[in-house]
């Protein structure tokens, strides 16, 4: 019986989703194929990224999330009025890890960069500790930031995207006892997987000079320790175990440590500041049932930059990408205020617009939201506090300046409420010979745009005003 699509049909869905068959054990094989997706091919089933399919109650509101053919998070019917716990975010990453090809997971360090992440279609992201040091303390990654900060740094993060978040946990900030109290934090605060690191404290950046590791007992007591604490949280966290045994000591110490790891239940291995290729190779031929990762230090590492498919053909399963964001992030703010200190304002081009800003934020979807909880008295409007007259009408209009300078450079343009201008033109009503209140009170009741001003000041700047 074919559950899924009568609720589609009931509702009006268009999307077709693959058949879930529910049996007497009320249990679904949660894989989804290319010969049970119905578009005919595995690169068609196309969701909307992050739209809720809204199903009655017997089945769990989730979200689908596809790259490619990927079916992320699926329905679960469980029967009776139950209702099923929704995937956690390491079963999802686990999905994740087992589709064909190489997984890119941008770094990011906040919520915002993470929710860009996400918009951008990318299945999974990691936290980079680098970046959040950098951006939270403007401190470098050696071992200022603390556990906490990380976990506090993490929950905002997992909050605002509903991709799986692989944590950085350094190197679980002490000793083996540290560690389980670290990937507890970290399953509690949302993540999908954690790295941790064999170095010593304080740790130093990967990639940089003076790093030093533990012993190898007890780096591999770290990782038994971390894989203690999963099951004492009945959760299903992703373990990255990462080895700086490479530069600290030599690549055969890593390939020892990284067998190890492996051995002591890590998901996946991650040797950090490989020097070549060919030591890339022998890393992915170690182990091979257990994925590996590569870490693309953008700007100039150790580690030979390869794209995807060059890391796929060496034997990589996920990619990082640790400073994308947070470099760019750098130098656009040092341009815009290069250009400020010179009264520039960015120009057109160089930034979205506000109401991009605004989409991004959810701003309008906030407000779309906000429809459903609004009430006669929370309506408030000039009329409700005695302004009358032609002139409140412009409170729902807005009025748009814009100043662009005598060198063509655009030095200003903003949008206030129209309304705002009531008491200054009660004062003064006229403006350089202009009557603006005349013009606005004239202007109220027309529909789309109207230009009210436009001329050139004693500098040469041309000053124009629009009511919107």
């Amino acid at each position: 019986m074919n559950l899924l699509h009568q609720v589609l049909r009931s509702r009006n869905c268009s999307s077709t989703v693959s058949l879930l068959t529910h049996n007497s054990s009320s249990s679904f094989n949660p894989t989804t194929t290319s010969s049970n997706l119905p578009f005919g091919s595995s690169s068609a089933l196309q969701f909307n990224q992050q739209r809720p399919l809204s199903l009655p109650h017997k089945f769990k509101h989730t979200t689908f999330t596809a790259k490619g053919a990927a079916l992320q998070t699926i329905a679960a019917y469980s029967g009776g009025d139950r209702e099923m716990a929704p995937e956690s975010p390491a079963k999802e990453l686990r999905r994740i890890l087992e589709l064909p090809g190489v997984v890119q997971a941008p770094a990011c360090f906040d919520a915002l960069s993470a929710k860009l992440v996400e918009r951008a279609g990318f299945q999974c992201c990691f936290t980079s500790g680098f970046s959040i040091s950098a951006a939270r303390l403007a401190l470098p990654d050696t071992g200022f930031i603390s556990y906490g900060e990380m976990v506090d740094q993490g929950q905002q993060i997992t909050q605002a995207v509903s991709i799986p978040v692989i944590g950085d946990g350094d190197n679980g900030y002490g000793n083996a006892m540290n560690v389980k109290r670290t990937v507890k934090g970290y399953i509690k605060a949302g993540f999908a997987g954690i790295l941790l690191e064999d170095q010593v404290s304080p740790k130093a950046c990967g990639h940089t000079q003076g790093r030093k590791v533990v012993s190898r007992e007890e780096a591999v007591m770290r990782i038994r320790a971390a894989v203690d604490a999963r099951k004492e949280s009945s959760s299903d966290i992703v373990i990255v175990a990462r080895t700086d045994s490479r530069q600290a000591v030599s690549l055969d110490e890593a390939l020892w440590r990284s067998r190890a790891f492996a051995d002591a239940g890590a998901d996946v291995l991650f040797i950090d500041a490989l020097a070549s290729k060919e030591e890339m190779k022998a890393f992915c031929g170690i182990s091979p049932l257990v994925p590996k990762m590569a870490n693309m230090l953008e700007g100039g590492g150790k580690t030979p930059i390869l794209n995807p498919l060059e890391l796929e053909d060496v034997g990589y399963k996920i990619v990082a990408y640790p400073l994308s964001l947070i470099g760019v992030s750098i130098q656009a703010m040092q341009v815009a205020l290069a250009g400020l200190k010179g009264g520039r304002i960015p120009p057109p081009g160089s930034m979205p617009s506000f109401e991009e800003l605004k989409e991004i934020l959810g701003f309008n979807s906030y407000y779309e939201e906000e429809k459903q909880y609004s009430t006669s008295s929370s309506q408030l409007s000039p009329e409700r506090y005695g302004s009358r007259g032609p002139f409140s009408g412009i409170w729902s209009r807005t009025l748009r300046v814009k100043i662009t300078g005598r060198d063509g450079f655009e030095r200003l343009d903003v949008r206030i409420p129209a309304g705002f201008l009531d008491g200054i033109t009660n004062i003064v009503p006229a403006l350089g010979g202009v009557n603006i209140k005349q013009l606005l009170n004239e202007a109220t009741d027309e529909m789309g745009g109207k230009l009210l001003l436009d001329f050139n000041d004693t500098i040469g700047d041309r000053i124009q005003v629009f009511l919107e």
